[in-house]
C-alpha cells in the first residue's frame, strides 16, 4: 500500500506541541503522512513572541501564508484550547480561506471540554484521537465525535470562501 501525504496546517496551543508530533505518529502507522505548515516556536523565538518583539500583523501575514499552502486545517483540542486567541483567529481565517477545518481531541482526553467558539461555528469534522477517525475526516468524510469516539451533535460548520 502506498503512503498518502496531506499538506495541513495544525492549529494548537503551544503547550500541546507534543500532540502535533503524536498526531503525525498515529497516522504514519496507517501509511498516512501529514506535512504540517504551522508555526512551532523554538524557545528563543517564543521569548521574542512573548515579549511582543514581533508584531501581530507580521504573525498574521505568516500564518495566512502557511494556511494557504495547506489543503486542510486541523485543530488540536486540549483542555485550554478554547482560551487561546490565536487558535480562534486561525480557525476564522481558515474558514475565510475556504479550508476544511477538522477538530481532533487530544490523546487521553476523557471528558468533554469547551470547544473554541469558531470551531463550533466552522468545523467540518470533530473527532477523537483515533487514526481511522482522523483519516476519514482528512478524506472528507464529515463526522462529529466526543473525545471517547462516541457520536455528538453536528456543529454548524461549513466552508464558504469570502
Amino acid at each position: 500500500m502506498s503512503e498518502i501525504i496531506k499538506n495541513v496546517f495544525v492549529s494548537h496551543h503551544h503547550k500541546d506541541d507534543a500532540s502535533v508530533d503524536g498526531l503525525a505518529n498515529i497516522l504514519s502507522g496507517k501509511n498516512y503522512q501529514i506535512r504540517n505548515s504551522s508555526i512551532r516556536a523554538k524557545p528563543e523565538n517564543q521569548n521574542r513572541l512573548d515579549q511582543k518583539k514581533v508584531s501581530d500583523r507580521t504573525i498574521e501575514r505568516l500564518l495566512r501564508m502557511k494556511m494557504r499552502w495547506a489543503s486542510q486545517v486541523v485543530v488540536i483540542i486540549g483542555s485550554q484550547t478554547h482560551t487561546r486567541p490565536w487558535v480562534e483567529w486561525e480557525i476564522k481565517v481558515a474558514h475565510q480561506l475556504g479550508k476544511p477545518i477538522i477538530g481532533v481531541f487530544e490523546n487521553g482526553l476523557k471528558e468533554k471540554v469547551p470547544l473554541p467558539e469558531n470551531l463550533e461555528k466552522y468545523a467540518t469534522s470533530i473527532v477523537g484521537w483515533r487514526a481511522d477517525s482522523v483519516i476519514d475526516a482528512l478524506e472528507g468524510k464529515s463526522q462529529f465525535q466526543n473525545p471517547d469516539g462516541s457520536s455528538r451533535a453536528k456543529t454548524t460548520g461549513r466552508n464558504i470562501v469570502c
